[in-house]
Parts: structure tokens; C-alpha cells; sequence
């Protein structure tokens, strides 16, 4: 598609941006979502990186967007090696499976690799993901925060954008806390969803959360 432009958040971009984000994500892993009121969240915390806020344009109408944190792998040895997390990443519902979702994703770490960051770490797909370099973080001798031994970890996934970051690593990564912006403000949340037009709720096969 010759009119898709993939360039830097605006603060004019976003409620246009959080929109977009709430419909994409809206009954797919709980009951409505949280993610737009993470993302608005996001932008102000310190582990923000600013270089690495995306949005992409088709026809000049905001049709994706990509952002990263900084987070950390907690050695086992003892001290930490920084890594980015990723997300919320998406692509507009009525544009998917067209490979937009890829070409903003290989862009966005493109550039991650450019500024120097060792490795991203995410919760997805690896049938989807798995297209760009990643693989199941475990496979590196990182583990997800919480999870018991043994228990399925294949969601939990990394990617080296310096080749060798991760070798001979052992460790631990839980995600960086201003994820759990909606579980720790409630009523701030609650409040800003209140700010968007309602939208119905349901209880659906594959939603991995039962409810807010």
C-alpha cells in the first residue's frame, strides 16, 4: 500500500491513537479492555521512550500505532540487564491480515536496533511474532515473573536486536509496573473509560481475563 506512513506520536494523536486502540483491543482478552487507558498511562512514565512511539497512517487516517518501555531481567547471579518491553501494539480490526501489523512491528524494532537497545521482551504469538525474530523467551534462560516451574511459558517471548545480548543469560523479567496502571487506579480508570462512548461487554471463547 503506497499511502501507509509509519512516523512519531503526537500529542495531537492521542485520543485518536487511544481510540483505536480500545476498539482493537475491546472483548479480545477480557471482557471491554484496558489497554487504551494503559497506553494513556504509559506516556508519562519514566520508562516511556519516547523515540520509540509510533503511530501509522493510511491515507492520513491513524490506522496503528507501537510503543516500548524500558524494563529489566533480574539476574540470577545478582544485578540487572536492561531490556525494552513492547506494547500496546496494534492494527485497525477492518486492516488486519494484510501485513500491515508486520511491516509496523519490523519498522519499530528497526529502529529500537538503531538506538542501540540489546533485546524486547512481550507477551504473544509466537505463530505471528515468531515472523519477526522472536522466539519463547525461555529458550534465552529467561523466565516470566510468577510463572511455577514447569508451567506453559510460550507466550512469554524475546528478541535480540544485538546479536548475542542474551547469551549465557539466566534470569528472571517481570513487566514493567506502569502496566498495571488500570489494577492499581481503579477509579482514574473507570473515570477515563467513562470519557469514550460505551460499548457492550461480553464474556468470550479465548478471552484469557473473566473480568475488570
Amino acid at each position: 500500500m503506497s499511502d501507509i506512513v509509519i512516523r512519531g506520536e503526537t500529542p495531537a494523536d492521542y485520543a485518536a491513537v487511544e481510540n483505536l486502540v480500545r476498539e482493537s483491543f475491546w472483548n479480545v482478552y477480557r471482557p471491554g479492555c484496558l489497554e487504551h487507558f494503559v497506553l494513556h498511562r504509559l506516556r508519562d512514565a519514566p520508562e516511556f521512550v519516547r523515540e520509540l512511539d509510533f503511530v501509522m497512517e493510511k491515507g492520513g487516517r491513524i490506522i496503528g500505532q507501537n510503543v516500548f518501555v524500558m524494563a529489566e531481567i533480574a539476574l540470577d547471579g545478582g544485578g540487572v540487564l536492561p531490556v525494552l518491553a513492547m506494547g500496546p501494539i496494534c492494527i485497525d480490526r477492518t486492516l488486519q491480515r494484510k501485513g500491515l501489523g508486520k511491516k509496523l512491528l519490523d519498522y519499530s524494532l528497526d529502529r529500537a536496533t538503531e538506538l542501540g537497545f540489546g533485546a524486547v521482551c512481550f507477551e504473544g504469538n509466537i505463530d505471528f511474532y515468531g515472523k519477526s525474530g522472536f522466539d519463547v523467551a525461555s529458550k534465552k534462560g529467561v523466565r516470566y515473573h510468577g510463572l511455577p516451574e514447569g508451567a506453559d511459558a510460550s507466550f512469554f517471548l524475546c528478541k535480540e536486536l544485538r546479536h548475542g545480548y542474551l547469551a549465557g543469560v539466566r534470569g528472571e523479567y517481570a513487566p514493567p509496573r506502569p502496566y498495571f496502571a488500570a489494577d492499581e487506579n481503579t477509579a482514574e480508570f473507570e473515570a477515563f473509560e467513562a470519557t469514550f462512548p460505551p460499548k457492550e461487554k461480553l464474556v468470550l471463547p479465548g478471552q484469557i481475563f473473566g473480568g475488570q
